[in-house]
């Protein structure tokens, strides 16, 4: 019993659509950290090596404070109830430290960004 032509072009379709590999974009699941008056949440992110990713900053406090990261080269300034977007491009596997530099002297306001 043979297959026509269109019946073995739509087979080997369905099988290659059922076996190729599914692309997931990093930005699906947003990415936030959240400052509050010297408290980074979280002080951990993990993000997808040599992949471009924004992260949304979001100040919560009632006091000023700004994402620091000497390492990626960037300074921003959030007001109390904003928040401000920072994008990563292409990170080589590593890690990131940053800080909210408004509030340095505090543990809690320091917080790392690790790509891998």
């Amino acid at each position: 019993m043979s297959l026509s032509l269109a019946r073995q072009t739509l087979l080997a379709l369905s099988l290659a659509l059922c076996t190729a590999p599914i692309a997931v974009r990093a930005d699906t699941a947003p990415l936030i950290i959240t400052f509050n008056d010297g408290l980074i949440t979280p002080q951990r992110l993990e993000v997808p090596k040599g992949t471009t990713v924004t992260v949304t900053v979001r100040n919560t406090g009632k006091t000023g404070a700004e994402f620091e990261s000497k390492r990626l080269h960037k300074e921003k300034a959030v007001a109390p109830g904003a928040e401000i977007k920072v994008e990563l491009r292409g990170l080589p596997a590593g890690e990131y430290e940053f800080v909210d530099e408004f509030h340095e002297n505090l543990a809690t306001a320091h917080g790392v960004i690790v790509a891998n």
